[in-house]
């Protein structure tokens, strides 16, 4: 390769290719939540971007580091487009793009597609909060919504739980039964479609609310969830009860800035009324991770998880991918300058 500084570009298809594991995935973004709780992170909170186009949709961007990775850490910065009526057009509701950066020079080491990115490390977050939030006899998922995280959530609980049921439900019937098939088609634990929240969640052992709401709607009741139960609410839109906090024996989030941050999420009314605070907040996801505190210590409690999405774990995946991919020699050098 000629002088210069090059950078390396990786679509879709081509990290598609190089054949990630759920395992692998998992692995890497709760190593970054165990940095998150050692402090051997640096992040931002999210900024949205707002453009004049009639509330059809927004962009995020995230900026993050984390020390461990490479000789002298990693950096990355990430934007997603937040657009819920691109299922018309046959486009994913979330488009992104990540880029990796060297935090010593500055200079960019990689562009990635980063859709199947954002998708995989919402799950794998999801899945790393089972691990130490759930009941190990957890038994029957619920899960609401069939946006592209979904599967993700799904198919990698399904991989830590053995499972006796997975209900599936969505607001359009030609959408969560195409979900259904997909992963009946992946998994062999049966998978149920039903026609509301309140049918998924019934009885449920793990309830996952991953809504697409223009408008803040109950779709989660509190009376839904039984004791021993962990709930994971994450739609940008709010879809549970304002109540929701007051059953809760622990709740968790991803990290206590990044939740008080922006106008969106799925606690945004229980942080801005004090539901959420504090005093209310158990902990921090990665507190428990490293250790410093425990998850779950009895079959009965409720807990619940809130990650609202951080950065570091784009960042982690897209490290994962690069070096899997500069292995391979799979990608285009692109030169930068």
């Amino acid at each position: 390769m000629t002088a210069g500084i090059w950078l390396r570009f990786l679509s879709g298809p081509e990290i598609d290719s190089l054949g990630l594991t759920r395992t692998e995935l998992v692995d890497s973004v709760e190593a970054a939540v165990r940095d998150h709780g050692e402090g051997q992170t640096s992040f931002e909170p999210r900024v949205h971007l707002m453009p004049d186009n009639g509330g059809i949709g927004h962009f995020n961007v995230l900026r993050g580091h984390l020390n461990r990775l490479g000789e002298h850490g990693v950096s990355g910065v990430k934007v997603v487009g937040d657009f819920v009526p691109n299922y018309q057009i046959g486009l994913p509701s979330e488009l992104a793009v990540a880029t990796l950066f060297d935090p010593t020079t500055g200079v960019p080491l990689a562009i990635l597609d980063a859709t199947m990115i954002t998708a995989a490390r919402t799950g794998a977050m999801t899945t790393v909060g089972a691990r130490h939030l759930a009941r190990r006899d957890s038994k029957i998922l619920g899960h609401v919504g069939s946006r592209g995280t979904a599967w993700w959530n799904v198919t990698m609980l399904d991989d830590l739980f053995d499972l006796d049921e997975i209900r599936v439900t969505s607001r359009r019937p030609e959408s969560r039964e195409k979900f259904a098939a997909e992963l009946s088609a992946e998994l062999n634990t049966p998978v149920r479609v039903v026609a509301t929240a309140a049918e998924a969640f019934d009885g449920a052992d793990v309830l996952v609310e991953a809504t697409r709401l223009v408008e803040p709607e109950p779709l989660l009741r509190t009376a839904a969830v039984k004791p021993g139960a962990f709930v994971v609410p994450y739609g940008t839109v709010s879809a549970v009860e304002l109540d929701l906090l007051d059953v809760m024996d622990k709740v968790v989030v991803d990290d206590w800035r990044e939740a008080q941050s922006g106008r969106f999420g799925a606690l945004r009314r229980h942080v801005d009324t004090g539901r959420l605070s504090p005093e209310t907040l158990y902990a921090e996801l990665g507190q428990i991770v490293a250790g410093q505190k425990p998850g779950r210590e009895t079959a009965t409690e409720r807990i619940l998880l809130w990650h609202r999405g951080l950065s570091l774990l784009d960042v982690a995946i897209a490290h994962l991918i690069l070096r899997r991919a500069e292995a391979a020699d799979v990608g285009t050098m692109l030169r930068f300058h």
